[in-house]
């Protein structure tokens, strides 16, 4: 082979470093826990490298948690490495185990490879690397040494010239043609890290090692590449070094010139560009003599930059929950690198959410609030699980029916935390007490009802948002009072056969803000708002559209009356909606006092939210049979029954014995209270008087 010009220029490489996921010790420590004990045989593992990273990242060899697979894939665009581990047992072993011993094993190896011709079969072989280990699993610390064996000559390999990049020696065409030529190589199966390649016109032409004397016949000029990790500008990268040993072995008596392309592949804002790869014009003597396996190098340096094991900490993210806690955030930050740079997931995550309600709804909204990233929720209920719920409510299973069933709401807070361990749920079971159900006079009764009223005052005044998830109407009415006395954030949520409403009620002005804009009432004039922006102190609660008090809707019911009967897929709809609605109100600067748009806009591409997240309604109002959701606002009304200050006013003042009097009385009392009576009585007159008229006229 040449020796090229008088002045030959060294030829220096960019030596490999290591990159571990965390999920690679996570996998390791599993295996180690459940399979490997304390057999310290070596093992199989796998790793990869990348010959498309931006200017200015190291030459690397990346590891992840699947690195343990035996049908192992490297991820696209990435070329496979085959690895041995060697994980110690004791730190004591770790540190007496023979180095030179372990990567002269794994050069003979790759030697053995070489001479058989197994590396051109599968070139793969070229990279292969060890790992040395030792896991403390009470810390969680991990010790590790990388090597990565590159064979020695005995004379130094030099350049004939100065490296030069593709662009300088190949045209545009010729270099769309490599690229086109390469993918072709690579498809249907792994990528290929080491090639022939071979120029003639403006094609250029790639093929697979083991294919030298079909590929070149007689030439003697010919061109070698392989997929290079380096970003350097003048010097290439690790795997350079055992190519460079296979050819000298196999075919250095038919070269006179060597050129080795440095293929770099990269692609920056959606364009491909390999227009840095380097060409160099390689000089180096023929080994073909040789039998015995080359001196070897490749210990990789520590964080110093001295031959030494490194460590890594992994004590506040190893524990599986801690993990777990960490992953579940990934898609809510990835949110923010593009979509939504706003989003305030802080807010999110420490909102602390009760959940009225177990059931169908309480268990989609509470899975729902977990891909959100909440972190403390709160279920209450007061049924067990029967033999119809699993199929319908997601939290539950069917050993959670046997035995007359397990509470619903501890139930369904143990669910969640077998879910994800991270998060704080909470279930109580609670009778929640409610108007048209009589309490009755007894002692015990009574003092059961204040216990339960006093519980659910507790649970109000711990939490940040309520959701009303409840079956029945009446059963809204006392948390709906005690959330608008409060001031809390309310989302109600409700179903038909195939109809569901969600809405968020009207959050009252602090007592600082109404003294400062007049009545503390908040009240406005009845009518149409159409073309409008109501207020969000304004809105309406759920009761503010009736004219009739809550009362016992249970009554005289037959079984399907009883039951709510709704299409299964409508409570995953009316749920997601009912937490994407809290999220909503959470990200607007106004909170809960955010206004409801009711100007009609619909374009969702040119309409100027205020929420990052877009429009924050008053209720959503969908209709299953047409596929159809329509988003009403409401004012509220000066005589509901539930959040009206006549209510509020008497609840505040008079405590458990208004709620006991409202509990115990037929709805006629809230609509004494609020002159809803004195209003029916009014519309009663003038249908009258409108009937005398047409009796008249006959």
């Amino acid at each position: 082979m040449s020796e090229g010009n008088a002045s030959p220029i060294p030829l220096q490489f960019a030596p490999f470093g290591s990159a571990l996921d965390a999920g690679f010790w996570h996998k390791l420590t599993q295996n180690k826990l459940e399979v490997y004990k304390l057999d310290d045989q070596p093992r199989p593992i796998h790793g990869f490298y990348y010959n498309g990273d931006a200017p200015g990242l190291p030459c690397r060899m990346s590891l992840e948690f699947n690195a343990f697979e035996e049908n192992y894939k490297s991820p696209p665009r990435c070329c496979l490495s085959y690895g041995t581990l060697h994980n110690m047992n004791t730190m004591e072993a770790f540190k007496i185990s023979d180095k030179k011993v372990l990567i002269d094993s794994a050069a003979q190896k790759i030697w053995e490879d070489i001479t058989s011709g197994a590396a051109i079969q599968n070139p793969s072989l070229l990279t292969r690397f060890l790992l040395l280990t030792f896991a403390d699993l009470k810390k969680y610390y991990y010790y590790y040494w990388f090597a990565f064996p590159a064979l020695c000559y005995h004379d130094n390999i030099t350049l004939a010239t100065e490296p030069v990049t593709i662009k300088t020696a190949f045209t545009e065409k010729q270099i769309s043609s490599l690229q086109q030529s390469y993918d072709t190589l690579c498809e249907g199966g792994q990528q290929v890290g080491f090639f022939l390649v071979k120029r003639e016109g403006d094609e250029v032409t790639v093929g697979n090692l083991r294919d030298w004397d079909t590929f070149f016949g007689s030439q003697r000029k010919v061109t070698v590449g392989f997929c290079d990790p380096c970003t350097l500008d003048k010097h290439p990268g690790w795997p350079l070094r055992n190519l460079l040993a296979l050819v000298a072995y196999k075919w250095s008596d038919r070269i006179d010139e060597l050129e080795i392309l440095c293929f770099r592949d990269r692609v920056r804002e959606g364009v491909r560009d390999s227009s840095h790869s380097l060409l160099l014009q390689v000089n180096m003597a023929a080994v073909q003599s040789q039998t015995e396996c080359p001196k070897c190098v490749g210990w990789e340096k520590n964080q110093k930059g001295k031959l030494g094991p490194r460590m890594v900490n992994l004590s506040a993210s190893m524990d599986p929950a801690r993990l777990a806690e960490s992953a579940v955030d990934l898609n809510l930050k990835l949110m923010r690198w593009r979509l939504l740079p706003s989003l305030d997931l802080d807010k999110i995550s420490s909102c602390r959410c009760l959940l009225l309600g177990s059931g169908t709804l309480g268990c989609n909204v509470a899975r729902c609030l977990l891909g959100w990233g909440v972190r403390t929720i709160t279920l209450v209920d007061n049924s067990k699980v029967s033999f119809s719920n699993p199929v319908r409510q997601s939290l539950f299973e069917f050993e959670d029916c046997v035995q007359g069933g397990k509470p619903k709401a501890e139930a369904a807070a143990e669910k969640l935390k077998r879910i994800f361990p991270g998060v704080n749920a909470t279930g109580v079971t609670l009778s929640i007490p409610m108007p048209g159900h009589p309490v009755g006079t007894s002692e015990e009764a009574v003092s059961q009802t204040r216990e339960d009223v006093q519980k659910l005052e507790e649970l109000l005044e711990s939490h940040d948002a309520v959701f009303l998830l409840m079956d029945t109407r009446e059963s809204r009415w006392l948390p709906t009072v005690m959330a608008a006395s409060k001031r809390k954030l309310v989302i109600n949520a409700a179903l038909g056969f195939d109809t569901y409403m969600v809405c968020r009620h009207g959050l009252k002005r602090p007592l600082s803000d109404q003294a400062e804009g007049g009545s503390s009432a908040d009240t406005v004039p009845m009518h149409s708002t159409m073309g409008r922006v109501i207020p969000g102190h304004m809105l309406g609660c759920y009761f503010c559209n009736d004219v009739v008090a809550p009362g016992n809707s249970t009554r005289d019911r037959t079984l399907d009356q009883q039951c709510t009967v709704t299409r299964p897929g409508i409570s995953m709809v009316a749920a997601a909606m009912a937490v994407e609605l809290l999220v909503s109100v959470l990200q607007h600067p106004d909170g809960g006092q955010a206004s409801a748009d009711t100007t009609g806009k619909d374009d969702h591409f040119s309409a100027d939210y205020t929420s990052p997240l877009g429009l924050v309604p008053h209720q959503l109002r969908g209709f299953l049979s047409r596929f159809h959701t329509v988003l009403p606002a409401s004012i509220r009304f000066n005589r509901c029954t539930a959040c009206s200050e006549l209510v509020i006013q008497k609840y505040e003042s008079d405590g458990f014995d208004f709620l006991l009097e409202a509990f115990n009385s037929p709805s006629s009392y809230l609509e004494d209270l609020t002159g809803l009576t004195q209003l029916h009585l009014e519309t009663q007159d003038a249908e009258i008087w409108e009937l005398s008229d047409d009796e008249d006229m006959m």
